[in-house]
């Protein structure tokens, strides 16, 4: 259903200005603030209140008024722009939805999960109410507050929901956003088994490696699923271990489910404010983690100089140690990880990354995505390759233990030489000739 956006705006500032008045009454007769929920209880309420009164109105002056549908859009909207992501919360209430990009604010395009791409309605009146959305949600997202203006023209956060959101303005024609939505949130191997994005033989595989504490850099293409696989083999750590992630912006959420992982504590990579100062890096929080007392480090996403710091950290006892990086292959990984430590403050030659990438990381996990929804297939995310790392000759040796076969099956394809740990762990390797 339409709605209509004016109102919606103006309904907002009416309930807004009522929550603000009372607000102020309970200060003054000394109650204690409302708590969150029960200020979106009350927000409600006042909805209500003011659509009533709009509906009285209307049919005092022989208008008709909004029907009970109508109503209920319209009440839907004004607690978005409340306490939401105004309208673009309908498009983040769709199950279905995978990646928002808006490159102003009426070009909104949506990747929907068969691989389906669409245009979608505004989701603001000018690229001015954009920007004050993105700046109200950068106030309220995350650790801390994170400017978007002028002199910080760059915003990665997450949103409530879990998903991620990526903003730029002044270093384009309009104020470009990305939203690549958190579908699974609480994913578990046997999920990702369930929907193709991992075999049961590789689900098996990554179960024990995670329970041998074996280090393991999960790499693909952007918006491949790394993160999801990455939540997934975290939820296969016992409960009584104490976890550590460390992020650029929070995504991971694993503190999110007490009952999985009681003891977590997630560092956010914190920016200069705008003198300059303050800037916490993502090296210096993976620095900060080895001193709180982790049994295992989980790095979000490696995207530049804390790369060194991390591998150090793989081979210092964090054993367990789980991470991302973008990549095209598996083979590619070692490449990439010897590229961001030449970019380090160590500034290591590539012999000695490669040295550092031997005794650091067990496996490099590779997950691909196809989209052939044009060709009358959908979009598909699975795991292609699995390498284990077997040790440094001037380059890091691996052999690839899982392949994909020319017929597009995903097979074991080399023995592995901790078979025996492994198994000592569960692992069955039934498929293994």
């Amino acid at each position: 259903m339409t709605v209509d956006h004016a109102l919606v705006k103006r309904f907002r500032q009416e309930v807004g200005d009522r929550l603000a008045h009372q607000r102020r009454l309970d200060q003054a007769s000394g109650l204690p603030p409302m708590s969150g929920e029960d200020e979106r209880q009350f927000a409600r309420a006042l909805i209500a209140q003011v659509l009533e009164e709009f509906a009285r109105g209307e049919i005092g002056v022989g208008r008709t008024p909004p029907s009970a549908e109508e109503e209920e859009a319209l009440a839907g909207g004004i607690h978005a722009a409340l306490f939401g992501v105004g309208r673009l919360q309908p498009l983040l209430d769709d199950s279905d939805v995978e990646n928002i990009d808006i490159n102003g604010c009426d070009r909104v395009f949506v990747s929907y999960a068969d691989g389906q791409e669409l245009m979608r309605e505004p989701v603001a009146d000018s690229d001015e109410e954009l920007i004050e959305l993105i700046q109200v949600l950068a106030a309220y997202s995350g650790l801390s507050s994170r400017p978007f203006d002028t002199a910080n023209p760059q915003l990665d956060l997450r949103l409530p929901d879990g998903s991620r959101l990526s903003a730029v303005m002044d270093v384009t024609v309009r104020p470009a956003v990305s939203i690549r939505r958190s579908r699974l949130g609480k994913v578990f191997l046997s999920d990702l088994v369930g929907n193709g994005t991992v075999t049961p033989e590789i689900g098996r595989f990554l179960s024990a490696a995670v329970a041998a504490r074996k280090n393991i850099m999960i790499s693909g293409s952007t918006n491949a699923g790394k993160t999801t696989l990455l939540r997934a083999l975290a939820n296969e750590i016992p409960p009584h271990e104490r976890l550590i992630t460390v992020e650029r912006a929070l995504e991971l959420g694993l503190d999110q489910f007490s009952e999985l992982h009681p003891n977590v504590v997630a560092f956010e990579q914190r920016l200069p404010n705008s003198e300059g100062q303050g800037e916490i890096s993502m090296a210096e929080l993976v620095r900060r983690s080895l001193r709180m007392n982790p049994s295992r480090v989980i790095v979000g996403e490696v995207l530049g100089d804390e790369i060194v710091t991390m591998l150090n950290a793989m081979t210092q006892g964090n054993d367990g140690s789980l991470s991302t990086i973008h990549a095209n292959s598996s083979m590619e990984v070692f490449n990439r990880i010897a590229t961001y430590a030449l970019q380090a403050a160590e500034r290591l030659p590539i012999e000695a990354t490669h040295m550092l990438i031997a005794g650091a990381i067990d496996f490099v996990v590779f997950i691909e995505k196809r989209n052939d929804y044009a060709k009358g297939g959908r979009l598909r995310r699975f795991v292609s390759s699995v390498r284990e790392v077997a040790g440094v000759d001037g380059r890091v040796l691996s052999s690839e233990v899982f392949a994909t076969t020319p017929d597009g099956r995903v097979l074991p394809n080399a023995p592995l030489s901790c078979m025996e740990e492994l198994a000592h762990h569960g692992y069955d390797p039934g498929g293994w000739a």
